[in-house]
């Protein structure tokens, strides 16, 4: 990626920008040094819009309508269960280590 002052920008707009739009460069631009922003052309911007919305995070209605749908889901195979509960799943997986370590040992 190329950097590029703000004060060659503003000498040479029209070749920076062709060199983004045509030859499909991505330019920092830089003031005393610094990176400030960047010139991408219009399909960067474009593929960047799409990654934004597919990795926002969900909002807080989403969040509660996910947890009521699990909440739901959670009823209705308790109810299937006759109402007999779940296991704690961490205390299985506890217990399967033990079993395998011990197994590893050769002490089971």
């Amino acid at each position: 990626m190329d950097t590029v002052s703000i004060a060659d920008v503003k000498r040479s707009i029209s070749t920076i920008v062709n060199r983004v739009a045509f030859g499909r460069e991505r330019i920092v631009l830089t003031s005393r040094g610094k990176p400030k922003a960047a010139l991408v052309s219009i399909e960067d911007l474009q593929r960047l819009k799409i990654l934004e919305t597919a990795t926002a995070p969900p909002s807080r209605a989403e969040r509660k309508a996910a947890l009521a749908m699990a909440q739901a889901v959670r009823e209705m195979t308790l109810a299937r269960r006759g109402g007999v509960p779940f296991s704690d799943v961490a205390e299985d997986l506890r217990r399967l280590r033990e079993e395998r370590d011990l197994e590893l040992a050769g002490l089971h």
